[in-house]
């Protein structure tokens, strides 16, 4: 079982920026992939950014060149730095960890984004 804590979360004006952390409680370097992913009230949750083990990243187009994701395989650690936000990336924010079969998600971290 692996646990997954988000944190950096927060209220931050537009054109701000903030890094969000995962930590993992397990190794994540045998993860297939990490991902970050949003949520709003009423809507699903929808992915923002991945990253996979070899290294290779995707991301959402709302969030291109904006948002960078990361992984630091020795701290067991995902990151998501956020520029330039904007109103509209106002969510609650969820790691998501894949050592398939096993797919673990975090508590999730709010983020809200003043006009």
């Amino acid at each position: 079982q692996v646990q997954l804590v988000e944190s950096g979360g927060g209220l931050v004006q537009a054109g701000g920026s903030l890094r969000l952390s995962c930590a993992a409680s397990g190794s994540i370097s045998s993860a297939i992939a990490m991902g970050w992913y949003r949520q709003t009230p009423g809507n699903q949750r929808e992915l923002v950014a991945m990253i996979l083990r070899g290294g290779l990243t995707n991301y959402d187009e709302s969030v291109k060149g904006r948002f960078t994701i990361s992984r630091d395989n020795t701290k067991n650690t995902v990151y998501l730095q956020m520029n330039s936000l904007k109103p509209e990336d106002t969510a609650v924010y969820y790691c998501k960890l894949n050592k398939s079969p096993m797919i673990y998600w975090g508590q999730g971290t709010q983020v809200t984004v003043s006009s």
